[in-house]
């Protein structure tokens, strides 16, 4: 029986192993430019086949890595990458590119059938001042020898001194470019491959809509395989279902994008909450498969303890103890 076991490179990344293939290596404490928003990303990230399906620093866009927490406008921050979108300028490369850096490890267990690791964040601005305080945990767990989820669940509180505005490109005024949130970029030769819904298959014309998940039907090079993606918004995220971010055309990508159209107020010492599940199989499992995997990860994140270290008692799966929250305007997608 396939086992999971993790592999701890002490102050760098934790790697997830399964059966002698590496399903993916979490970086925590990445060596990167300033000006692609420093964070921890999960790279690479396969298949229980070994099959690739995550792309690092991609020439197009360097800031994609692999799976990462993304957020492209938090107040006057950048904490995506690259350069700002402003309503009046588009994209403009300003000195705001801030950087989400590893506090300390607080759980590292592994089981056989799971493994869950948990560490503290700080996220300052560019110029180093605090921003927000993270407590994050991922899980990752077998569900049959072709398949794997990862659960996915972060608390950031706002300890800035004022209220910040979570938000994306189009609440600051481009349209349909709600980025912003848990986000996957896939590798080269899934492009103009199948976005699934639960309403059906599709492509770009599936971005901004609004579901439970959505899932990525891509095809290797080398092999001529397949393998399918599905990542399920958890019921108690704020604003379920949300809109989604993806791509085929221009390049694979998927993203629950809570901030889509509408940007989220937290006030200073609130804590904002969000859990995802991301569903990682062999093989394409067309329109009635994706939505199995579906289910299983939303089984999962019902089976996976919704509590972080430094959890209260009474903290809420997607509340703000402490502090406020809030819409505060929209966009115009």
């Amino acid at each position: 029986m396939t086992t999971l076991q993790a592999v701890h490179t002490l102050g760098h990344s934790v790697a997830v192993m399964a059966g002698g293939v590496e399903l993916f290596r979490y970086v925590y404490v990445p060596g990167t430019p300033v000006m692609e928003s420093p964070k921890p990303y999960l790279h690479p990230v396969r298949t229980l086949g070994g099959d690739l399906v995550s792309l690092y620093r991609p020439h197009d866009h360097v800031w994609h890595k692999g799976i990462a927490w993304s957020l492209p406008h938090v107040g006057e921050h950048n904490f995506w990458g690259g350069p700002t979108y402003e309503r009046e300028r588009g994209y403009v490369q300003l000195e705001n590119n801030g950087s989400a850096a590893h506090r300390e490890m607080t759980e590292l267990v592994a089981d056989g059938g799971s493994v869950r690791l948990a560490h503290r964040l700080d996220w300052s601005s560019q110029a180093g001042r605090p921003v927000i305080e993270e407590r994050r945990s991922l899980t990752a767990a077998l569900l049959d020898e072709t398949a794997w989820a990862l659960v996915f669940a972060t608390a950031m509180t706002n300890v800035s001194g004022g209220p910040l505005d979570f938000g994306s490109p189009t609440t600051k005024g481009r349209e349909n470019a709600g980025y912003g949130g848990l986000f996957w970029r896939g590798p080269r030769s899934f492009t103009g491959g199948i976005v699934q819904s639960p309403a059906g298959a599709g492509g770009d014309e599936l971005r901004g809509t609004r579901s439970e998940w959505l899932g990525f039907r891509g095809r290797h090079d080398g092999t001529g395989g397949w393998s399918t993606i599905v990542m399920v918004d958890d019921a108690a995220n704020p604003r379920h279902p949300p809109q989604w971010f993806a791509r085929s055309e221009m390049f694979a990508c998927l993203c629950p994008a809570p901030f889509f159209s509408e940007e989220l107020r937290v006030e200073d010492g609130g804590t904002l909450r969000f859990r995802y599940a991301v569903v990682i199989a062999d093989g394409d499992r067309g329109e009635d498969g994706s939505a199995l995997l579906a289910e299983r990860g939303r089984a999962t994140l019902a089976t996976t303890p919704r509590d972080l270290p430094g959890d209260l008692p009474g903290d809420l799966p997607g509340g703000v103890p402490g502090g406020g929250l809030g819409a505060a305007g929209e966009g115009t997608a």
